[in-house]
């Protein structure tokens, strides 16, 4: 019975994303029943599922393997990098029960995955293109959600993508981790609280936009199912440098391709352009006006806000906050103030205190079991990228560009508001 069950529940799950169509799964209360790992009572336990085990993968499946979880699952096209991560929960589990463990099943289409039943959350990490799809399958599926940064291919997708999270009742967290460093927390803090006076101006360090050099045609790999990798993107042939093999241990190239990702703008971006919203206040809303490099009064590409604040991609060690009083400049372990004196500076109890995450996968972890929202829910997500593929789209159309921050499209311009979204390639749509 129970298998019967699985099946119809697969292709149900295969129905909702191949199809338009309103459907709505029961809210599903964590299971948590197998593993064995830890002295957490495997009714606290939640169990996850892995979807993506490249590169990056490795990182956040170490992240997640911990006595307050169980890893029931992981998918993949590539057979090579998907055995990787079988091992690596069977050799974690079997450390720590002290024999054999081969409780992690895989699948190579992420359907099959989301149609189980006992899985509480999955963790995407997926080249970009793929982010929409399976995001709000998996909120539709009734999982909750830890998809990587950038958290989308589009604009358009990345509202669908808090669409369907808030419709459902997920609980999501972007992978924008550098919101759990106390560095950046303590930057944005200073600037909120108005230690370096008013904000004029900030500089952030990230690259640009997709390059799109020609790759030859290769021979498809026979551990990899290629047209399941490209998936909604647009046709292209295999090549090594867009997928990998396992043996080689650098990170892909796709997202420097527009089909499957935004180049550096998206990849730092969604880092960076991310704490400078933070520390602007302005999570829920973004840029007013949009202005590529033109060789004469913009030499680099300049974003205006509605209270006058620009933001320009430029020379900088992560993110440059310039004020009436002073500096503040933050990055991956790096701190430093003008005046210096700044950086010894103790936020009192009645000034104001951001979100405090020293984790950011047990914050998301802790949001699961609180039903609140993480420290980089789905809404920051959204307007952290849309600031990104802004960037892109002014650096494509070579013109300013103006935005409305409130329906999300640009002011009178249909050319624009055309690379709001993308084709895809039958039979994915959003």
């Amino acid at each position: 019975m129970l298998q019967r069950s699985n099946i119809t529940r697969r292709q149900f799950i295969r129905t909702v994303v191949t199809s338009t169509g309103a459907i709505i799964f029961p809210y599903v209360i964590p299971s948590s029943s197998l593993g064995k790992a830890g002295n957490v009572a495997p009714s606290s336990r939640i169990t996850l599922g892995f979807i993506g085990t490249g590169k990056q993968s490795r990182h956040l499946i170490k992240s997640f393997l911990r006595p307050d979880t169980q890893m029931l699952a992981a998918c993949d096209v590539d057979k090579l990098k998907l055995q990787r991560a079988l091992n690596m929960a069977e050799e974690y589990y079997a450390g720590a029960t002290g024999g054999p463990y081969k409780g992690c099943e895989s699948y190579s289409d992420f359907r099959d995955l989301l149609a189980r039943d006992d899985i509480d959350a999955v963790v995407i990490s997926t080249p970009d293109h793929w982010h929409a799809i399976m995001a709000i399958a998996a909120a539709a599926a009734g999982k909750d959600i830890y998809c990587e940064k950038p958290l989308s291919q589009t604009i358009i997708e990345a509202r669908a993508m808090v669409n369907a999270v808030r419709r459902y009742g997920r609980v999501f967290q972007t992978g924008s981790m550098q919101r759990s460093d106390r560095r950046f927390r303590f930057a944005c803090e200073l600037v909120r609280n108005g230690y370096i006076g008013q904000i004029k101006h900030i500089t952030v360090g990230v690259g640009g936009p997709p390059e799109d050099k020609p790759l030859p045609a290769e021979p498809v790999p026979d551990y990899l199912d290629w047209d399941m990798w490209v998936g909604p993107a647009l046709w292209r042939p295999y090549s090594g440098e867009l997928s990998p093999h396992i043996s080689v241990d650098v990170f892909p190239n796709w997202r420097y391709h527009s089909s499957f990702g935004g180049g550096a703008m998206t990849d730092w971006g969604a880092h960076h352009f991310d704490i400078a919203q933070w520390g602007l206040g302005m999570d829920d809303t973004g840029p007013v006006e949009i202005i590529p490099p033109d060789g004469k009064d913009y030499k680099v590409l300049t974003y205006k806000y509605a209270n006058g604040i620009t933001i320009a991609r430029d020379k900088a060690n992560g993110i440059l906050f310039t004020g009436t009083k002073g500096k503040i400049e933050v990055n991956r372990g790096y701190l430093q103030t003008w005046p210096e004196s700044l950086k010894d500076v103790q936020i009192s109890p009645n000034e104001i205190h951001l979100y405090e995450s020293n984790n950011h996968y047990a914050d998301w972890l802790d949001a699961i079991r609180s039903r609140g929202k993480p420290i980089c829910d789905i809404e920051i997500g959204c307007r952290s990228v849309t600031v990104c593929h802004l960037g892109n789209i002014a650096y494509e159309l070579k013109r300013p560009l103006k935005w409305d921050t409130k329906k999300e499209v640009f002011v009178g311009d249909d050319q624009a508001n055309r690379l709001l979204s993308r084709p895809m390639r039958s039979p994915w749509h959003l």
